[in-house]
């Protein structure tokens, strides 16, 4: 009894709407299309279209374009939503505007350890160094239309679902740094149950304990972009 009352207090961490938006990161990182259909399906009445479009968007940073196309193809049948005519943020006349907002939102989720940060990607190679500024935080993670907050606990959900532990230790520590707290964090663990295996979830729990009593991001990335 007193788990289920632990596990209800900490799901309340995190608004209806919010949960919408990580399940639906989850499942699209994660899932199969049945179960992203029946994500999406639970979000309707729940979740802003404008930000569930922003969280399929984003997902081809985490999960790759497949995922990405068939979780949008999937979004428009199910809402009967159209997709915009154009994309203002999206045009390459914006290309300078991503490389400064990339930094600038780069540096929030890695704190005292974004120089460092920058310094290992790029002996990893120089492309992905500019890739995951230009593309990654500037292009896609910087677009107004989703808090920063609320990518990131999306983007731990993503990662959880998809088994990225290296990548979800370092945006456990962005979420952090971007404004949730670690209430918020295991809620969104408490959302994905019928998305991740209970011992699995247990195990990120741990994680965050530790991260949380830490703060800061491993120098090493975490951000994959495909």
């Amino acid at each position: 009894m007193m788990e289920s009352e632990g596990a209800s207090s900490r799901l309340r961490a995190i608004d209806d709407a919010t949960r919408s938006l990580v399940q639906i990161a989850a499942a699209i990182a994660g899932a199969d299309e049945s179960m992203v259909r029946r994500v999406m399906e639970s979000a309707l009445s729940i979740a802003d279209p404008l930000k569930v479009d922003e969280v399929i968007l984003q997902s081809y940073l985490f999960a790759g374009f497949p995922r990405t196309l068939n979780a949008a193809r999937i979004w428009r049948t199910v809402s009967g939503i159209a997709a915009p005519v154009n994309d203002h943020d999206a045009e390459l006349r914006n290309d300078s505007d991503w490389v400064s907002r990339g930094e600038e939102t780069c540096s929030v989720v890695y704190g005292e350890s974004y120089e460092m940060l920058r310094e290992n990607i790029r002996t990893l190679h120089p492309a992905l160094d500019s890739w995951m500024i230009t593309d990654g935080y500037g292009k896609v993670l910087s677009r107004p239309a989703l808090d920063l907050r609320s990518r990131e606990l999306c983007i731990v959900a993503a990662c959880a679902a998809s088994g990225q532990q290296r990548q979800l230790h370092s945006h456990l520590h962005g979420a952090l740094n971007a404004g949730a707290s670690a209430s918020e964090v295991e809620s969104v663990f408490d959302s994905l149950t019928d998305l991740i295996d209970a011992d699995e979830v247990a195990r990120y729990r741990s994680l965050l304990s530790r991260v949380a009593s830490r703060r800061h991001p491993p120098p090493d990335g975490g951000l994959r972009v495909r």
